[in-house]
């Protein structure tokens, strides 16, 4: 039997193949061309002594063994990726490169007004961005791809490190004209579920309106109006189509400014989602992500002081 090992590179291939199942597409993430990527495959297989994906014109498939393959070649990589940071680990904390992963309902709301005052504190530090939902954030840190990811719970971060950082309520959002825009505050129970406008499957928003809602009240009106990004949604709402749920914090940034939409708050049983940086255990950061969260925290209490709070009881 062969002593050689595989590669770093060849298990990423595997990796990649097995998130697209089509080699062009992986290729393409890679950066690689596909007669690279397929070359790559193919040495992993003899150095195994096995086949781990099967081919044909039309379809790529993984063997059983394959799957488990890529299982342990996540692990793999996270502990190559956590050697790299160890090393790191001894420099100047927020310094050097920092993959954070930040999903959509969120990355274009609060970090605009997050990044300025970390480059500010942290001049050294290069901040790769990854925005995506929520399960391949989780996938991708655990990979060792990225080192955080800001997400929102609740949801299921396996054995991830969890730091919740700040609670953002949700508000009610409907057209200027409806009868519940005349109300100061809103119980849900007066919500007409049936007009309830959903992002589609994969936003964990989706989850917390349904969770907010009642699952059996919006079990009983499901429709087929489904929004890709919080943005279409609003325009749905604007176009008459149905009413929202909608954060905190996609209130404060401005995205219901200059429109015909407006948004009140709930007066009992508050829904509502926390903000949290995970990260892996193994990870050799933790000082990166306690600075990181810290600044987080701090911004949105700043910012909540200066914009004024939602509700007397703050």
């Amino acid at each position: 039997m062969s002593n050689a090992l595989p590669s770093l590179r060849q298990l990423r291939y595997l990796i990649t193949l097995s998130e697209t199942l089509n080699f062009r597409r992986a290729a393409e993430n890679l950066y690689v061309t596909q007669s690279t990527l397929s070359a790559g495959i193919k040495e992993l297989e003899n150095v195994l002594g096995a086949i781990l994906v099967e081919r044909d014109k039309r379809n790529v498939r993984f063997t059983p063994l394959g799957y488990e393959i890529v299982e342990r070649a996540r692990k793999i990589l996270a502990q190559a990726e956590d050697l790299v940071q160890l090393a790191r680990g001894s420099q100047e904390p927020l310094s050097g490169l920092l993959r954070l992963g930040v999903i959509p309902t969120v990355a274009p709301f609060l970090l605009p007004m997050v990044l300025p005052a970390l480059r500010t504190a942290h001049p050294k530090l290069k901040l790769y961005l990854r925005e995506d939902l929520t399960e391949r954030l989780i996938e991708r840190v655990e990979s060792g791809e990225l080192d955080f990811a800001l997400i929102a719970l609740p949801y299921d971060t396996g054995d991830l490190i969890v730091r919740q950082i700040f609670k953002d309520e949700f508000w009610f959002v409907t057209r200027q004209g409806d009868k519940l825009a005349r109300e100061k505050e809103i119980a849900i129970r007066d919500i007409d579920t049936s007009r309830v406008l959903l992002l589609e499957e994969g936003h964990c928003l989706r989850n917390h309106t349904i969770e907010a809602c009642g699952a059996r009240r919006m079990a009983a009106h499901q429709g087929d109006l489904e929004a890709t990004s919080l943005f279409t949604l609003l325009q749905m709402v604007h176009n008459g189509m149905g009413v929202a749920l909608l954060p905190e914090m996609v209130i404060k940034a401005g995205a219901l400014v200059g429109s015909e939409l407006t948004a009140r708050p709930f007066a009992h049983r508050v829904p509502s989602r926390t903000i949290a940086l995970v990260m892996r255990g193994s990870s050799p950061l933790t000082p990166d992500y306690e600075l990181l969260a810290d600044l987080i925290a701090a911004h949105h209490l700043d910012t909540s002081r200066i914009r004024g709070a939602s509700r007397a009881k703050r």
